[in-house]
């Protein structure tokens, strides 16, 4: 049989300058050739590319060596993913805290076809009822997708279920959960009372979980159905039927699980290469354990600042990728302009760990961006005087006026004065435990400094700018050395749609690149380095 040769439509690519050129035009076929042939019509030449052309088994042309398709940023990922969440990109916005994942952002997300989710951990219930107000009265009528927020809140579990009450009664269709070490009602509540039965005897969602997790025996959780003894008291208390409950035992809790990797804000610092393809295993004895009629998506998130890192992410399996800090960092976002401004200017190496405000006591931490704020160390002097000391009464005088000055900026008595009140509007109970337990009375005294210090970030207070708390991976540092001397590097420049269509366009590319290297093509290594540009 003759060897395909290949007539090209116009000069082929044979050193590395028009290989970079060909290697960004990912919407075209790709030919892999040979220069010339010997007498047995293979060997030859130098091994190049060619665009487009013209089939030939007449000895015409070019030896053919292997043919590319288009390739399109939107098949990345999981095809699934785009047809179950009616969106055209496998790319997701997580959910920054306190709103900082705005309405705004939201919107701006779903208008670009891709799911932003709002940030509603750290908000009481009415203040993410206006977000859902906002983002529902935006595009509710064309049905763009979108989602919400529900945080494990193991401090607050009446504002947790609070806010899953919200999300059923105004009919959110997505939720990401975060932060859950356990199942807790609320979060089976959400997945399962969207469950029902069509006529040829499919289980369909009408509400879609989506479980954030670092580790594999979090990723079983969200995988495995909904346990029993949950679903037995949600079907006493009447909050979901017993019809739901049994499709409950044949579906898992979630179908689409993100592999949270090194990122900013709550993380475990897991290296993305080594734990997504673990979770991806999981998935798969999951998907046969349970025999599942539908898939189980997992996503990709932490670390993805660049296209490299993106490509990189979708090449081990990932069926969609998220981001966040770099979002942070978008003029979409709540964060204030002096926040985004000193993320533009953070490298790799400027992030730290840092304790978290709402698991305090559990010695949880957060990464935080370390240059140009001193809230990390402060917030880690705070934790060390809660695991030294008994109480803020067992403080030396030496100690609590260094802590009030340098620190806190405000004396004791006025924190716990101001706590005092919060908690007694947003839950007595505690205030009740802290005057039981004089150890729970300081670490509530703390958290005035934790949590305020991201409000802080937020409003742009300049008295307090050396106490912002901006949650940053190092990411961050990877997404500026990228954008410098593009249209992307001033702050204000950076909207979320434009970072993602770059980091998505920008991973086709660098997938393109590796794939025709894998057919011998010579390809330079500029080929790997996408230039941002603006996108539609």
């Amino acid at each position: 049989m003759p060897h395909p040769t290949l007539v090209p439509g116009r000069p082929p690519a044979f050193d590395p300058d028009p290989i970079v050129t060909a290697c960004a035009e990912v919407r075209r076929t790709a030919h892999v050739v040979r220069e010339g042939h010997d007498r047995d019509g293979v060997r030859g030449g130098r091994i190049g590319v060619a665009l487009d052309g013209q089939l030939s088994l007449d000895g015409r042309g070019l030896p053919l060596l292997a043919t590319l398709p288009p390739l399109y940023p939107e098949w990345l990922g999981d095809r699934s993913f785009g047809e179950v969440h009616r969106v055209r990109f496998p790319y997701v916005v997580g959910e920054m805290a306190n709103g900082i994942a705005t309405a705004r952002l939201v919107v701006a997300m779903a208008r670009a076809e891709m799911i932003g989710f709002f940030g509603a951990a750290g908000l009481l219930p009415d203040r993410v009822e206006r977000a859902v107000d906002e983002i529902q009265g935006e595009i509710g009528a064309a049905g763009l997708s979108y989602g919400v927020n529900l945080i494990h809140s193991p401090q607050e579990p009446a504002v947790e279920n609070a806010v899953c009450d919200l999300l059923l009664r105004r009919g959110v269709q997505r939720v990401c959960a975060s932060a859950f070490m356990a199942l807790t009602p609320a979060v089976v509540r959400y997945a399962v009372a969207g469950l029902s039965q069509a006529p040829d005897g499919s289980i369909q969602r009408a509400t879609h979980l989506f479980g954030k997790v670092s580790r594999t025996e979090l990723a079983d959780m969200f995988m495995a159905p909904a346990p029993a003894a949950i679903l037995e008291a949600l079907v006493a208390s009447g909050q979901i039927t017993a019809a739901q409950a049994a499709l409950a035992r044949h579906v898992p809790l979630a179908a689409d699980v993100t592999v949270e990797a090194d990122s900013g804000g709550h993380t475990d610092n897991r290296a993305l290469p080594v734990v997504l393809p673990l979770v991806i295993a999981a998935r798969d004895r999951a998907m046969r354990k349970y025999e599942y009629a539908a898939p189980i998506r997992v996503g990709a998130a932490g670390g993805l600042g660049a296209p490299a890192a993106v490509a990189g992410a979708f090449a081990m399996g990932a069926a969609y990728v998220l981001t966040g800090t770099v979002n942070q960092a978008a003029v979409e976002s709540g964060l204030s302009e002096e926040g985004r401004k000193m993320l533009a200017q953070a490298t790799m190496a400027d992030v730290m760990m840092a304790p978290a405000a709402d698991m305090f006591e559990m010695g949880v931490r957060v990464q935080v961006l370390k240059r140009g704020t001193m809230f990390g160390p402060r917030a880690s002097k705070l934790y060390e005087i809660y695991r030294d000391h008994a109480s803020l009464e067992s403080l030396s005088p030496e100690l609590r006026g260094k802590l009030e000055r340098e620190i806190l900026g405000a004396s004791l008595d006025t924190i716990w004065a101001s706590t005092r009140a919060y908690f007694e509007a947003r839950d007595p109970e505690e205030v009740h435990k802290a005057e039981r337990d004089p150890k729970h009375r300081m670490a509530l005294v703390f958290r005035w400094y934790l949590g305020l210090s991201s409000r802080w970030a937020i409003d742009g207070d300049p008295k307090r700018r050396l106490d912002f708390q901006i949650w940053c991976g190092p990411a961050m540092g990877a997404f500026n050395d990228w954008v410098k001397g593009s249209f992307l590097e001033p702050p204000e420049a950076r909207t979320a749609p434009q970072i993602a269509m770059n980091l998505l366009e920008g991973a086709a590319v660098v997938t393109r690149a590796q794939q025709l290297r894998t057919y011998g093509v010579p390809v330079p290594s500029e080929a790997f380095r996408f230039a941002p540009r603006p996108l539609a």
